[in-house]
């Protein structure tokens, strides 16, 4: 597969929901497709830059980024070839990581966007779902960053959430801030994707603490 087809693979366009038009809601919800982990590099060997991996993470571990838990709600059933849903069956788990990589992209329309990794697991259950909600950390909250940096854990276990007013994604309930969203576009970035989210609601704590930031590894906090 070359560059186009990668491409081509990673930028999925967004398909309307028929089980939402069934509900009576005015508008459709996206569903994205969970890009398949790649077996070849984005850029080839002989094009790579003479730049050590271990020096470019010491090097951009010196910009202090703000730390953020993205989560979806459990994936939506699905329906069976004959039209009938598939039961019965357990209701889907949330799904959420630690992300770092996240930033605000438009004003008009309003969007932001994160970074996630192509061997996530967690990615393809937020693709499935199309939905994520952004719960922006305080200073105070570094172990609940490690609790969903993990792989295999039950992340939400006691963990207090509620469901986001627009997408319904869990909004964690300590969260000094929180940004809902629709998946509005996927673009590949190397061994990453781009994931840009539609910002459907929003809101945040006038009393909040100091954020969480990641510095050199480490988490620290902003003072005056």
């Amino acid at each position: 597969m070359g560059h186009a087809g990668m491409a081509a693979a990673a930028v999925r366009y967004l398909r309307a929901d028929p089980a939402n038009r069934s509900r009576g809601k005015s508008a459709a919800r996206p569903v994205v497709e969970a890009l398949p982990r790649p077996e070849l590099r984005c850029v080839g060997e002989h094009e790579r830059a003479p730049v050590d991996q271990a020096e470019f993470r010491r090097v951009l571990g010196n910009f202090a980024t703000g730390v953020t838990v993205i989560t979806a709600p459990g994936a939506p059933e699905t329906p069976s070839a004959s039209g009938t849903l598939v039961t019965p069956a357990p209701a889907p788990a949330p799904a959420g990581f630690a992300c770092q990589s996240f930033s605000a992209l438009s004003l008009d329309p309003p969007l932001v966007v994160f970074m996630v990794g192509r061997t996530s697991t967690t990615w393809p259950r937020i693709a499935r779902a199309g939905v994520f909600c952004v719960n922006v950390l305080g200073a105070d909250q570094g172990e609940l960053c490690r609790r969903f940096a993990v792989s295999g854990a039950d992340k939400f276990a006691g963990v207090a959430h509620t469901p986001a007013p627009a997408t319904g994604a869990p909004r964690l309930t300590d969260a000094p801030a929180w940004i809902d969203c629709t998946i509005h576009a996927v673009h590949p970035g190397g061994d990453h994707l781009i994931v840009v989210g539609r910002v459907e609601a929003l809101g945040a704590d006038a009393d909040a603490m100091s954020p969480l930031l990641f510095h050199r590894g480490r988490f620290g906090e902003l003072r005056a």
